[in-house]
């Protein structure tokens, strides 16, 4: 008699909103509802396109049977073109450079060649769950530090300050963040980088929608602001280039040769493991990087008007505010209301068809409810989607009243 196959406990605490959240959308498309997907930032679902010259880059490189397996670190063209992209960011203190399978994979390299079991990673909250599900896997203690909502999203300095122990390494930054839209001041980046320095921790800066910015606003790499401090710095394709199917991303590795050395060495070790990422992928890094970027302008100009949409009218529903996205096309509205955000979300979707995530599934500070709206698809779209949350948010405070 076969016994029953037991997981890893390591697995025990993984969980990804975002997907998580089709499960329930199924069901409501099944009982015949038209869904409205605000869930997946996935660009190439709806009217953004990657730039015809990237494409065809990656197609001839395939052609010309660049299939094998490629250097462990990233193709030399590749690497060039974003240490030339380092120094376009003002980080002029680069140590290593790699080349990964989508950021996902530098992070989690990163993250397991520095963090032990039982010691603790500072992790934004809200924001990606692939943090917390790798911090899971490797055995990580949870340490979130909360974003400021009153104060536009921006990290709470005091909060991290309260959470840095003996056991921390290092502490996350995603610049702009997801879900939340907010873009980091020079102010808060220095003072992260003074606590950094004080405890010794590694800045692991997510930057992977810096060229995603609204209303003139510049993106600054908190790894520019300082030559001593140790950081990587995470970028790809992915969503500035829109090819997420790509699974092309890179770590940047910045600070003081002697101090991250050691480090760096096993991280190299865990990207020799592994082979290497996709070969002729690669191809596009340098035409991305260093060709045309009309596409940038023509995609900001499409997502400005959404994002003025879904702030107006979601700050016109009563009981629901939002803060004003700086940056990416996530936007994270409060709920004003004491029932859990997963309760309202689901009942949401399966009466409405709008599919979006609780703000649960990436942190949020105890006792507040928020749930995260991509706002990828056209002005029509949106607006109906958000008229369908207005008339649903009233009928589910009422009823809650009612009982």
């Amino acid at each position: 008699m076969l016994k029953e196959i037991i997981p890893a406990q390591r697995t025990e605490n993984i969980t990804y909103a975002v997907r998580d959240i089709i499960v329930i959308a199924n069901k409501a498309a099944k009982a015949g509802k038209e869904l409205l997907y605000l869930n997946i930032g996935d660009p190439n679902l709806f009217d953004f396109e990657p730039p015809r010259h990237v494409v065809e880059t990656t197609y001839k490189a395939m052609l010309q049977n660049k299939n094998g397996y490629a250097p462990s670190s990233g193709i030399n063209e590749a690497v060039k073109a974003i240490e030339g992209e380092a120094g376009r960011k003002k980080i002029d203190n680069v140590l290593d450079i790699f080349v990964t399978t989508g950021a996902s994979e530098a992070i989690e390299v990163c993250l397991t060649a520095l963090v032990n079991e039982g010691e603790n990673v500072l992790t934004p909250t809200p924001g990606y769950p692939l943090y917390t599900a790798i911090a899971s896997k490797l055995r990580n203690m949870e340490n979130p530090y909360y974003l400021d909502e009153k104060n536009g999203w921006q990290p709470d300095i005091e909060d991290i300050k309260s959470k840095i122990n003996s056991r921390t390494r290092a502490i996350i930054l995603i610049n702009p963040n997801n879900p939340t839209g907010s873009l980091y001041t020079v102010e808060i980046l220095n003072q992260i980088i003074n606590l950094a320095l004080e405890h010794n921790l590694v800045i692991f800066a997510d930057e992977i929608y810096d060229k995603l910015l609204f209303d003139g606003k510049k993106h600054i790499s908190i790894a520019s602001l300082n030559k001593d401090v140790s950081v990587v710095t995470f970028g790809g394709l992915s969503k500035n280039y829109f090819v997420p199917g790509f699974r092309i991303g890179w770590g940047i590795a910045s600070g003081q040769q002697k101090v991250m050395a050691d480090y760096l060495e096993a991280i190299n070790k865990i990207l020799r493991a592994r082979l290497s990422a996709n070969h002729p992928e690669q191809y596009a890094i340098k035409p991305a990087l260093e060709g045309d970027q009309t596409h940038l302008v023509t995609a900001m100009q499409k997502l400005t008007k959404r994002r003025d949409v879904t702030v107006n009218m979601l700050n016109a529903i009563p009981g629901i505010s939002c803060v004003k996205p700086e940056g990416a096309f996530y936007a994270f509205p409060r709920l004003h209301m004491e029932h859990p955000d997963a309760k309202f979300v689901a009942e949401l979707i399966a009466e409405t068809g709008v599919v979006i995530v609780p703000g649960s599934g990436f942190g949020q500070v105890p006792g507040t409810q928020h749930f995260r709206v991509v706002f990828l698809p056209n002005e029509q779209i949106l607006e109906k989607a958000y008229n369908s949350i207005g008339k649903f948010y009233e009928k589910f405070k009422n009823s809650y009243t009612e009982a």
